[in-house]
């Protein structure tokens, strides 16, 4: 039997609305593992909090591999190592965060263990609403860096107007050197033009030596798209997004809290 390779979308697509796995869907994924093919989250999460997620939800599978911000980096899970890294460039992050403030917006990036911006205010609050992750506040982010960061992200909770405009002034300045875009209604997701879910799909697929045909990916919203146009079969979400609907070679017959993954993982796995 032909190895695949299965690239997850947490929110809104592997997990359901109370970030948790169902148990038909877990049933799916374990026959899919036990029978030797290889699993891998695919999220904008940063590597550490993705492991957590992994971990906590029963989701480490043997050879499995965690794709973090977006694709800036992939991490095998067995091996407890990083075999590919990219990042914003360390000299536009404090611009970055300097036309966000002007455009009052918030806006955030991380090193290993932290979230790290300028203030605490309820934009942050709502991000963390999941999350355990720690922050530092300060005027000085660049400081906390040591490489480049594997991603910043914009958050407006009530004025999409406002995050759009400072989107498209980030792809004015920005655009030739990184890849802007929402994964959600209130995130902007800002990685190095380098890094994409789909870029990543294809790096590990090669590494793996598994071919493309044989490569799958599930997602629900924008970030999403470039990943499940590179698999060999890209599945959106039918609660995801028009535009992934479209990019899509498959629309699940239900939604991420009915078990909308669990045939084709079972289909994927034989």
């Amino acid at each position: 039997m032909r190895k695949k390779l299965f690239l997850f979308d947490l929110d809104g697509t592997l997990l359901t609305d109370e970030k948790k796995v169902s148990p038909g869907t877990m049933e799916a994924l374990q026959k899919y593992t036990e029978a030797g093919n290889i699993f891998a989250i695919c999220t904008g999460r940063a590597i550490e909090n993705a492991l957590e997620v992994q971990e906590n939800l029963g989701l480490a599978f043997p050879g499995s591999y965690v794709v973090g911000y977006n694709g800036g980096e992939i991490y095998d899970y067995s091996g407890k190592k990083s075999i590919y890294r990219t990042g914003v460039p360390l000299e536009i992050v404090e611009p970055i965060l300097d036309l966000a403030a002007d455009m009052g917006i918030h806006c955030q990036t991380y090193n290993l263990k932290y979230i790290l911006c300028r203030d605490f205010n309820e934009n942050l609050t709502f991000y963390r609403r999941y999350l355990r992750t720690s922050v530092i506040i300060t005027d000085h982010v660049i400081e906390e860096l040591t490489a480049d960061p594997g991603k910043m992200i914009a958050i407006e909770i009530h004025d999409r107007a406002k995050i759009e405009a400072f989107r498209d002034e980030m792809v004015h300045r920005y655009g030739s050197r990184l890849s802007i875009m929402f994964s959600n209604p209130w995130y902007l997701e800002i990685i190095s033009k380098e890094a994409s879910k789909g870029n990543a799909l294809l790096k590990l697929a090669e590494y793996l030596g598994i071919p493309i045909r044989d490569t799958f990916a599930a997602g629900d919203e924008e970030n999403d798209i470039s990943m499940i146009r590179a698999a060999g079969t890209g599945i959106a979400m039918k609660n995801g997004n028009p535009s992934v609907h479209a990019a899509a070679d498959i629309v699940t017959d239900t939604d991420n809290n009915h078990d909308g993954l669990a045939q084709l993982i079972m289909q994927a796995g034989a």
